[in-house]
């Protein structure tokens, strides 16, 4: 490394760990507090990430490379970015505050040309590998092009490696040959808590070694490997490796008269040793035994400019948390924050004149060379990196099912009559599951698009003629994406295909398939899948109670309630096939929208803004209706409800339907219907969709116009006001019990909620009470207590 280099990087790290200390005290002593509490951000946790920041991005990195940087490091990505013209001083003195720089770096958030959003700890690294079985899924296209294969990075901090869906990655990167993955851990070995335990170094590439990683260890920062070059500097290396963390952080805190008078304690015995502690002042000594590797930039970014192959790597970076601050090593510096006397000393430290402190160049003597020096850096080159993609066309979903089918089934059906097909948009699907691909219905998919590997792997059951229902050939054309039973990978690998048009310029239409009471397992990572927009379906199938042999383990109850309450994620639950083929062909365009998010005036929804979708099928086969055609049928199906029955002037009562229980209460219409000839019969699609345009509409209201309505309004407004509502779904009845407050009407829900059984599917929805039975009996129970209530108050009177 020429030392022109090694000044501009070392000069970039400071002016980063300054700025972004910068962001967060003014944030937290200087604007103005409306709250009374603690803005917060983590001074610690940046400065011990800086280096390698610096390192990263102003030495290593190219454009085409993606990074999703450690949730508590975001002041220094937002300084960065502030630094190189990209990020607004306006944005950064409102870090934290409304319209400001956001708390962890975020996709739809931030001006900062963010590649993953991260901040729940643990998603952010493992979505970069996933991203990178995405990345080799295009380049082997034909319509990939000339993709530059760029190196997907997660910088992450060593107490991530509690969670869980990290070593869920790691085997399923392994399954899937990974590669151009960097995983960079901050090696602070401080936590919120407490100290990280001894040893946990060696568990970890033990881990990464197992599963086809090289493992980097940066120990030791430049100083100190100079150190330990002159004579005793052994016995200062060996004390270093023996010393406990604790111990070592505990010293760091202390600073260098202490550290002086250890050292001496443990070493002094040995005469060389010795003079090399004492050949340094207190301030030296102290930034000695601080220079670990991860706070060394210039070791860093050899570090990086080693690695010359595109195998999966992990940088250990021993580092100090809150290092080159007043706070350094301290146990409580996770959240905590520098004093204003102790900032005000530290900012002398920095000769950051006063009134220069937002300056991105203060006290820098060339600055005319450090400019020259940023516009050089490779990765910020190209500006955004923001990519795009056409809008594919969509084809015609016609379906023309069984007399009786499933939803499920239906699915299979239409992905099958897809792969058939020669459209540009079934070229682009990448369809996956977590092991349940043949019993959710993509087999015959599979069978005819074959499943992705980077190398072609025949089907021995088809070299051997062994009859099979799956056609297992492993092909780099293949469009499937087989995982491991981790449902965390699969809303990971959803989110990274989501975003394949705006990180790799080429637009997928990504199908996730999972079992639907297992969609709860996934929670966390589909809610950061649509917290970065990424746009994708996912299939829940089978739900509810209706998966009645399997029992309670394997029933969903609160799964529409999911598809209610998660942004970005439009919820259908369709009863019928037709109507499940109306609404996947809306959804491959949904899939694709980016508009300006202005309300439709019909539904109030922001349709044009697009989204992910999640669809809630089941096994259980219905009598399919007559081919229906009309315009109102299709339309009130993707806004979320139609009238299967329409009410007439004097309707009485309403049955509000979703899902597998269409034919109950159809059939329980009919049974009411005998005895009140007035009876309408709600089909809703998408309890979400209906409920979100009626409370846009209500704020529509709210804001002055008084003319805004919603689908839902429009379809219950008209109803007598003593009609009564009787809503049954197989799921959570909250999910329709709103109905009844659209237009003031009373409402009686049906639906489950409690813990299912194995039993019939007529066991299960009479114990439940949504069978055709029940509801009619619920009508017959409101009749006689509406009667009764007559008596009474004429009696009274």
């Amino acid at each position: 490394m020429t030392n022109e280099r090694r000044l501009h990087l070392k000069t970039i790290e400071q002016r980063l760990l300054w700025l972004s200390h910068w962001i967060i005290h003014n944030a937290n002593h200087i604007r103005s507090k409306v709250d009374g509490i603690k803005v917060g951000g983590h001074q610690a946790s940046s400065a011990s990430m800086v280096s390698i920041i610096t390192a990263l991005y102003f030495s290593a990195l190219r454009p085409e490379d993606r990074v999703a940087i450690k949730p508590h490091a975001s002041p220094v990505f937002h300084a960065m970015h502030y630094l190189m013209g990209s990020q607004t001083r306006e944005k950064i003195e409102k870090f934290r505050g409304f319209g400001g720089a956001q708390s962890y770096p975020s996709r739809t958030k931030d001006i900062d040309d963010v590649d993953f959003s991260t901040g729940s700890v643990g998603l952010g690294v493992g979505i970069t590998a996933l991203a990178s079985i995405v990345q080799d899924f295009i380049k082997a296209k034909q319509w990939g092009g000339n993709l530059p294969l760029g190196r997907m990075i997660a910088l992450m901090g060593d107490a991530e490696l509690d969670e869980g869906n990290i070593y869920e990655t790691l085997q399923e990167g392994w399954k899937n040959g990974l590669r151009n993955c960097w995983w960079i851990i901050d090696y602070n070995r401080q936590s919120l808590d407490g100290i990280v335990r001894e040893g946990l170094f060696e568990r970890v590439e033990k881990i990464f070694d197992t599963f086809g990683w090289e493992v980097v260890r940066v120990k030791y920062g430049a100083l100190q490997r100079a150190a330990f070059n002159e004579g005793g500097g052994t016995h200062l290396r060996d004390w270093i490796d023996r010393c406990p963390n604790q111990e070592y952080a505990a010293l760091t805190f202390m600073g260098g008269a202490v550290w002086r008078k250890r050292l001496l304690e443990d070493l002094g015995e040995h005469e060389e040793t010795r003079s090399l502690i004492n050949a340094r002042t207190d301030t030296e000594l102290a930034t000695l035994m601080e220079n670990l590797g991860g706070n060394c930039v210039e070791t860093m970014a050899e570090a990086f400019d080693a690695i010359g192959h595109d195998r999966p790597t992990c940088f250990l970076a021993y580092t100090i948390k809150g290092w080159a601050t007043p706070i350094a090593g301290h146990k409580d510096n996770h959240g905590g924050l520098m004093t204003s006397k102790q900032f005000s000393e530290w900012q002398k430290a920095l000769n950051i004149p006063a009134g220069q402190e937002w300056d991105p160049f203060a006290g820098i003597k060339d600055v005319a060379g450090l400019t020259s020096f940023l516009a050089g850096a490779a990765f910020f080159s190209n500006g955004t990196r923001r990519l795009g993609d056409r809008r594919l066309d969509v084809p015609s979903i016609v379906l023309e099912p069984a007399r009786e089918i499933s939803t499920q089934a239906a699915f299979g059906k239409i992905m099958d009559d897809l792969a058939k097909g020669a459209s540009d948009l079934a070229s682009r699907i990448l369809t996956t599951s977590q092991d349940v691909t043949g019993t959710t219905s993509l087999g015959p998919w599979v069978n005819r698009r074959k499943l992705f590997a980077r190398t072609a792997m025949s089907d021995a059951f088809i070299e051997h003629r062994i009859p099979s229902t799956a056609k297992w050939e492993f092909t780099p054309t293949g469009q499937h994406v087989e995982l491991g039973i981790a449902e965390m990978n699969l809303f990971l690998l959803l989110g990274a295909a989501g975003l394949s048009h705006s990180l790799f310029g080429k637009r997928l239409i990504p199908i996730g398939t999972v079992y639907d009471p297992f969609v709860c397992r996934g929670l966390d990572a589909l809610n950061y899948a649509c917290y970065q927009d990424a746009r994708f379906i996912i299939v829940g199938t089978p739900s509810g109670v209706t998966l009645a042999p399997e029992g309670g383990a394997h029933q969903s109850i609160g799964t529409p309630l999911i598809g209610m309450s998660q942004d970005g994620l439009a919820a259908f639950e369709p009863g019928f096939a037709d109507e499940l083929a109306v609404i996947m062909e809306w959804s491959f365009d949904y899939l694709q929208r980016d508009g300006e998010g202005k309300s439709d005036e019909r539904t109030w929804l922001r349709d044009e803004t697009g989204g992910s979708v999640y669809l809630r099928l089941t096994t259980k086969p219905l009598e399919q209706p007559l081919k229906r055609v009309d315009h109102d049928y299709r339309q009130g199906v993707i806004d979320g409800a139609y009238w299967w029955r329409k009410p007439g002037p004097n309707c009485s009562v309403v049955i509000a339907y979703q899902g597998a229980v269409a034919d109950e209460a159809i059939a329980a219409a009919g049974m009411i219907a005998e005895a009140r000839r007035d009876i309408g019969v709600l089909a809703v699609t998408s309890a979400d969709r209906l409920n979100a345009g009626w409370t846009a509409a209500q704020r529509e209201r709210a804001r002055g116009n008084s003319l805004a309505r919603s689908h839902a309004e429009r379809l219950l407004d008209p109803l007598p006001r003593d009609c009564v509502i009787v809503t049954v779904i197989d799921g959570h009845p909250a999910t329709l019990s709103w109905l009844g407050g659209v237009a003031g009407h009373r409402t009686i829900s049906h639906g489950v909620e409690h813990f299912g059984q194995t039993g019939t599917i007529g066991d299960l929805y009479r114990h439940f009470r949504i069978d055709r039975q029940s509801l009619a009996r619920s009508v017959d129970a409101l009749t006689i207590g509406k009667r009764l209530s007559e008596s009474l108050m004429l009696v009274f009177l």
